[in-house]
């Protein structure tokens, strides 16, 4: 299927640039048995009913955006993205052509901090990390790229129940619940449950199949 089948025109001034206060307040489109509802996040206990079950993920974001530069003062940005072990990640470098294969990237403070390596497809290259504390010490989130605006609170692109790291975008839905509305489904019998399921790089590529 073509990409222009899912095209739109979505207008910059109506992508929020700002979280909402308070998360459930957000909007909420009720579209149930064809009817077109306005309401809002803090409406959910209303609209679930007793033993229905409500899974949410809790896989954490990263830090994964890191800025550093080469041994010759170009900066450099790379992306964590998976996590192969001993070190290595899969990784997004720009710019990638001018990165060639064995350069060592450093913080602003000229510690040594990756090792570019090989070349993979899409785009994507192995690094291995020199560093303890990477991407944790030096890294600050990916946010998506119509987001524009510096998040003044980092853990407002968090879910308030995330748990192990592992995503590099936030489970979008989930940042609107709150404890005090996920407790209230409980209270009326709506059980709550949770999976660990990474949000990756396609949350944030264009379609192009």
């Amino acid at each position: 299927m073509s990409r222009e089948k899912y095209g739109y025109r979505l207008p910059d001034e109506q992508i929020a640039q700002k979280p909402v206060e308070p998360r459930s307040a957000a909007k909420l489109l009720d579209g149930r048995d064809g009817n077109v509802v306005h309401r809002r996040v803090a409406d959910l206990p209303d609209l679930l009913a007793p033993g229905d079950l409500l899974v949410v993920n809790d896989s954490r974001v990263l830090p994964a955006r890191l800025r550093l530069q080469k041994e010759t003062g170009g900066h450099v940005e790379v992306l964590l993205l998976e996590q192969r072990g001993d070190g290595a990640w899969e990784a997004l470098v720009r710019p990638g052509r001018r990165v060639r294969p064995g350069t060592v990237l450093t913080s602003a403070d000229g510690r040594p901090v990756m090792e570019v390596q090989d070349r993979l497809v899409e785009g994507r290259r192995v690094v291995r990390l020199l560093a303890e504390g990477v991407p944790e010490d030096l890294g600050t989130v990916a946010l998506p790229p119509y987001i524009r605006e510096p998040l003044a609170d980092p853990d407002r692109y968090q879910t308030v129940y995330a748990a192990r790291p592992g995503s590099v975008a936030a489970p979008t839905a989930g940042l609107h619940l709150t404890d005090e509305l996920l407790s209230d489904c409980r209270a009326r019998g709506i059980a709550v449950a949770t999976v660990d399921l990474a949000v990756g790089l396609g949350t944030f590529r264009p379609i192009t199949v």
